[in-house]
């Protein structure tokens, strides 16, 4: 009797010598070797190179300013909502009188934060965001933590500089792994 249709017939042949002492399958071994050894090298040199990380990595984050220098980040709190890993936390404030300079709207984050041993880079935060004052940075990853002190990222490190203004690449311009596209958004 016979109950599935799936099985083979086992063949139990004797090997032969040179079976026996795996010869061929060392020398397809050695050949597939031998083929890697003399490809091109895929290590880059990387403190002199650094590798394109491509548009849609998610690294570094940073809060935007508008074209005045004000910024944007409202303290709303939908990014710390979006938030998987409970990562962002803030503090809001009311701005004041003389501080129109430095702020875009009434209410800003007096304190905003991200623990990057939380962060898991999803960018849930980044799609969040109604105001499109949290990025996270295409070209630059976050730095090595050696101190328990820089592991929480607060304003002074999060919010951009004036002169390292963050613009993300056009996407509309095709780039390839070795050449970026240098092409960028105004604002």
């Amino acid at each position: 009797m016979q109950l599935t249709n799936r099985s083979k017939q086992v063949s139990n042949k004797q090997m032969t010598l040179a079976e026996k002492m795996y010869l061929p399958e060392i020398v397809k071994g050695l050949i597939i070797t031998m083929g890697h050894f003399f490809r091109k090298k895929p290590t880059i040199q990387y403190p002199e190179v650094k590798r394109y990380l491509g548009p849609v990595f998610r690294g570094h984050h940073v809060l935007k300013r508008d074209e005045q220098g004000r910024e944007r980040c409202t303290a709303c709190g939908l990014c710390a909502v979006a938030c998987p890993a409970e990562a962002i936390s803030m503090v809001a404030a009311e701005r004041v009188k003389g501080e129109e300079k430095l702020y875009r709207e009434e209410k800003y984050a007096a304190v905003y934060e991200i623990n990057m041993l939380r962060c898991i880079f999803c960018g849930l935060c980044e799609e969040a965001c109604p105001k499109q004052a949290v990025y996270l940075r295409h070209d630059r990853m976050v730095p090595v933590f050696t101190d328990r002190e820089d592991i929480v990222y607060g304003k002074d490190k999060l919010v951009e500089k004036m002169d390292d203004r963050y613009v993300r690449n056009n996407p509309s311009v095709d780039a390839t792994p070795t050449e970026p596209s240098l092409s960028r958004l105004a604002g």
